[in-house]
């Protein structure tokens, strides 16, 4: 996809947590395996994260029966602790993630670039479904 095609997509929650228990549910490994899923059906068995600009990630997404799966992976472009996370996906596409305090509570605002194969809605409802599955384990552990 040309970059003057590309569809910019953004998506949010609110946790009812403070941020430096967000910032860290978000990019600890042992945490990410856990919430990492759009549904019940997928899962991540092995998450590697280098939170560092330059660092890599890598999150091994596999269906639960076995028969699929993928490793969503790329490189950090920046950071600002407990605010800001930009990345570039390895097929290119960037991600910024930021987090807001709210009181008790923080707001998770991710902006995403979508990719060719899959319609816009679908990519918007996938990552939106895997922000909810962030909030609910977060909020309960």
């Amino acid at each position: 996809m040309k970059p003057e095609d590309q569809t910019t997509v953004t998506v949010e929650t609110t946790v009812n947590v403070p941020v430096t228990k967000v910032w860290d549910y978000w990019t600890t490994p042992r945490h990410i395996g856990q919430w990492n899923n759009a549904s019940d059906d997928w899962h991540t068995p092995h998450a590697e994260n280098d939170l560092r600009v330059g660092g890599k990630f890598l999150f091994r997404m596999e269906a639960r029966n076995g028969d699929s799966g993928f490793d969503f992976a790329g490189v950090y472009e920046a950071i600002t602790k407990n605010q800001y996370i930009a990345y570039r996906i390895d097929d290119g596409r960037k991600v910024q993630v930021t987090f807001t305090g709210e009181g008790e509570g923080t707001k998770v605002t991710e902006t995403f670039e979508t990719e060719s194969m899959h319609a816009t809605e679908m990519q918007r409802g996938g990552w939106q479904a895997i922000l909810d599955n962030f909030k609910k384990y977060t909020e309960s552990h």
